[in-house]
């Protein structure tokens, strides 16, 4: 019998149920991974030399354009707890495999607030530091504490803190560097005791006054209100295939930005502590006359120019045409160069 280290490879695996966006493409290889030193036995599995991998989660924040002719981890790792507590803070652990949403609603179900402005992003917990997640003004590194990573090299188990992830807007590490070298087995985050409330995003603040929470809203206010507003704006993957935000929203300078709005006085920003200027990728989007627009079956959503769908059959490749044809749009009108949150395969 196989050993529990020794997961077991299917040939010709549909990815169709892995990926977000629903591409029906399929992958030389994969295995499923519910134990961490699975991941080294994997790579070393003689089948598994000289082929590329992909480590994958929820598939939320992928384009892929093709059948993967590669080896496929398919992370299931689970399992959540406070490891420990602080005089000022508590300490949870989540395993890679877990779900996102699931672990902010456990955390507030067992009273340890600090991750409810990150409800409802899709994906698991061990793709949140790839990305950095962020939403409503909060991202994911300010509760990181560290996480353990799997060195598909060597399968040499790492420890890293926030320093050594070197997180940035959207981006990471494992998006640049360490991109397909690691597979992140878990994630510890830090959640301080001392909880303030963040609430001052228009669409949030909108929202909680509806709820009757404007003035003092607890951390299952909040919670409620950023899945109400993502559920208003943005579209369920399991009914309309898609990534969420496709684009980043850009950062531009603060002589590039007086220029900007001298020729576009309506246009969305928010100053940055550095001086720079941040833009709303949706606003410059809409602005080009994208939003319901559509090549092949893949389209702008109606409601929110910064997410694009799969009507039904499109393909990888039809959504990167439509995303490069809303960059081009994006950078004649506005001189702004806009950059793409997924990884495209």
């Amino acid at each position: 019998m196989p050993q529990p280290d020794s997961p077991s490879f299917v040939a010709g695996y549909p990815l169709r149920a892995h990926n977000t966006f629903g591409f029906d493409v399929r992958a030389r290889f994969a295995c499923r991974i519910e134990h961490e030193a699975q991941f080294a036995a994997a790579v070393r599995d003689p089948r598994a030399v000289g082929l590329r991998r992909l480590v994958l989660g929820g598939g939320s924040n992928l384009v892929l354009t093709g059948d993967f002719d590669g080896l496929v981890l398919l992370v299931a790792l689970q399992g959540r707890r406070v490891i420990r507590e602080e005089s000022d803070a508590w300490y949870v652990e989540a395993a890679a495999g877990e779900n996102w949403h699931a672990f902010v609603a456990w955390t507030l179900d067992h009273g340890l607030p600090g991750l409810e402005n990150l409800a409802l992003i899709p994906g698991t917990v061990g793709a949140a530091p790839i990305q950095n997640i962020g939403a409503y003004g909060l991202e994911m590194a300010e509760r990181f504490a560290s996480l353990r990573a799997v060195d598909l090299a060597t399968g040499d188990i790492v420890e890293m803190d926030a320093a050594a992830c070197r997180f940035g807007y959207r981006d990471s590490f494992f998006k640049q560097e360490g991109r397909d070298r690691f597979a992140i087995a878990s994630v510890t985050f830090r959640l301080p005791k001392a909880w303030t409330p963040r609430a001052a995003y228009a669409d949030l603040a909108r929202q909680l006054a509806v709820q009757q929470q404007a003035d003092a809203p607890d951390a299952r206010a909040i919670f409620d209100a950023v899945v109400a507003v993502r559920r208003a704006k943005l579209p369920d993957p399991s009914v309309l295939g898609n990534a969420g935000s496709f684009f980043k929203n850009p950062v531009i300078d603060a002589a590039r930005f007086a220029a900007l709005k001298a020729r576009e006085p309506e246009v969305v920003s928010y100053p940055q502590p550095d001086g720079s200027v941040k833009l709303a990728a949706g606003w410059l989007i809409d602005q080009c006359g994208w939003k319901g627009r559509a090549v092949g079956a893949a389209a702008v959503h109606e409601r929110q120019a910064l997410v694009l769908v799969n009507r039904g059959g499109a393909t990888g490749a039809e959504v990167l045409a439509l995303a490069r044809a809303i960059r081009e749009d994006v950078l004649r009108r506005f001189d702004v160069e806009l950059e793409m949150e997924p990884v495209c395969l």
